[in-house]
């Protein structure tokens, strides 16, 4: 049986973490992250004013999984929401808990920081991960949409 640990990620850790983004990319059928990304990410994870938090998953010593997390702040709760942007093990290693040991790692890093709620999303056909969630206790915000501005559309909107 495999032995799963969760720790911060470290400098040295990047590249395993980008081949497990694009792994991630693939899973979700989404365009991999170009050289520029790649190098957005390494400096906003790991220079001088990070940006997110990242932990790494290993699975007997190899890094497997990852999530990466930041901090947003609720007006009416007047405390930090712990957003998850990504949570993902690699689709060979799964099964082996390591899933559920980074999540319980990120609901324990949101507690420690007092944190009022901690919040995510998920694909509509991602039904492993929705069943998931919800074995957890997590619950679903059916009332609220997400709304997203990219690219010309958000240059637009901001230069008016």
């Amino acid at each position: 049986m495999s032995t799963a640990s969760v720790r911060p990620a470290r400098a040295g850790d990047v590249d395993r973490v980008l081949e497990l983004v694009d792994a991630l990319a693939d899973y979700e059928q989404l365009p991999r992250p170009d050289a520029e990304a790649r190098a957005r990410l390494r400096r906003d994870g790991f220079g001088p004013a990070p940006r997110f938090s990242l932990l790494v998953g290993e699975l007997d010593g190899v890094i497997a999984g990852y999530a990466l997390f930041f901090e947003t702040y609720s007006s009416f709760l007047a405390r930090p929401t712990l957003y998850l942007e990504d949570l993902f093990v690699h689709p060979d290693r799964r099964r082996g808990g390591l899933g559920l040991a980074l999540f319980r790692a990120v609901a324990a890093e949101a507690v420690r920081r007092q944190c009022g709620r901690m919040e995510w999303s998920v694909l509509t056909w991602n039904q492993l991960a929705i069943d998931f969630y919800e074995r957890l206790g997590a619950v679903r915000m059916e009332e609220w949409r997400t709304f997203r501005l990219t690219g010309e559309a958000l240059d637009a909107v901001a230069q008016r």
